[in-house]
């Protein structure tokens, strides 16, 4: 990345826009959602990177536009289509929004993405920041955008203190934030802005030695860059236990398993997994196939058992999860609620979790 230095005499007859704004346009990435004017890869982008940082999500957003290049193609397309295209993206709510938000535009818009913000935030998945990214990349419209980078810049800047996950705290940062923005240039400064708090205004420790702002930035010259955003809010990290049971039969000719689709108001909706078995506790395997559970589904079946991994640590954002893959034998198959007869060539049809799709990789099963 090249370096900018501006002379500390012209630095400070340089407002805000102008000094972030002449480092943008030497030293922005060159991402293919800025080279472009259509507005719906600039949505598909907007999505992707929502929680998503640039590094991981570029490739995603490559495969997704060339699995759905338009609009059109993604209304169309089946849900589980669309979630095995984001697989191992995580947060697929965003994915499950995006579909039918691109059947609403098709169905109401003819297409067409709003070019008015009374219109754009009815759309599913789109708040206030996404709104305002769209209206200003696609539409050179003057609405600044306030994600957690730009958040993070203007209270370090103003060294504002107050808990920033307060909504009244919100409504300062967005004060000050319109008058640093720039209404003439919205798109390159709303990107530039973004751009400098991903790179130099870090969560953690900042880049403040080459900070084009240090001069200027009140958290610097008060010293209090460590403190500042201030979040006293931790959030609980819940522990859960899972037991994933991959059962083969041992008589029939073809090889399969079952699959079961998760649809209840949890992690994963509507992604694909096997049977599976949360307990409340750790447990040996010994005991698991004691567990009540366990014997609902496998019940007056022959079961052998084959291996069983170690526990694998899945870290959310807000969970924590032990998961335990049990390979099992069976004689019969099984007739159960929900269980789908999967053949193990046709398992990479089907959406699964981060999680899953790591453990058959690293274990070579599946064909994954």
């Amino acid at each position: 990345m090249a370096n900018y230095i501006i002379l500390p005499f012209l630095h400070y007859l340089m407002s805000f826009s102008e000094i972030l704004l002449n480092w943008y346009y030497i030293n922005k990435r060159d991402l293919p959602w800025r080279s472009t004017n259509n507005i719906y890869f600039i949505w598909v982008s907007e999505i992707i990177l929502q929680q998503t940082r640039v590094e991981q999500g570029l490739s995603y957003y490559n495969k997704f536009i060339k699995n759905f290049p338009d609009i059109f193609s993604l209304a169309n397309a089946s849900e589980e289509n669309v979630l095995k295209t984001w697989q191992g993206l995580g947060y697929y709510t965003r994915a499950r929004n995006m579909h039918a938000a691109a059947k609403q535009i098709v169905e109401d818009h003819n297409g067409i993405i709003p070019a008015s913000y009374n219109e754009i935030i009815k759309i599913r998945g789109i708040g206030k920041y996404t709104a305002a990214a769209i209206l200003s990349f696609g539409y050179n419209l003057p609405y600044p955008v306030l994600d957690g980078n730009v958040k993070r810049v203007v209270s370090r800047y103003f060294a504002i203190k107050n808990d920033i996950s307060l909504p009244e705290t919100e409504i300062k940062l967005r004060k000050k934030l319109d008058a640093l923005f720039d209404k003439n240039k919205p798109a390159d400064f709303n990107q530039a802005i973004m751009e400098f708090g991903a790179l130099y205004c870090k969560p953690g420790i900042p880049d403040c030695t080459n900070c084009i702002f240090k001069e200027k930035c009140k958290a610097f010259t008060e010293g209090k860059v460590m403190e500042i955003p201030f979040n006293p809010s931790k959030t609980k990290i819940s522990q859960r236990f899972f037991y994933y049971v991959i059962p083969q039969c041992d008589k029939t000719k073809t090889t399969f398993t079952y699959l079961v689709k998760r649809e209840k108001k949890d992690i994963w909706k509507n992604m694909f997994e096997f049977p599976l078995i949360e307990l409340d506790h750790d447990s040996t395997i010994e005991n698991f196939f004691k567990s009540s559970e366990f014997k609902k589904i496998f019940s007056g079946n022959s079961v052998k058992f084959i291996s069983a991994s170690q526990v694998i640590v899945h870290k959310l954002s807000h969970q924590l999860i032990r998961a335990r893959y049990i390979h099992i034998k069976i004689q019969k198959e099984i007739n159960y609620p929900g269980f789908i007869k999967v053949l193990n060539n046709e398992f990479k049809n089907y959406p699964v979790s981060r999680l899953i799709e790591k453990y058959l990789k690293d274990e070579n099963l599946f064909n994954l």
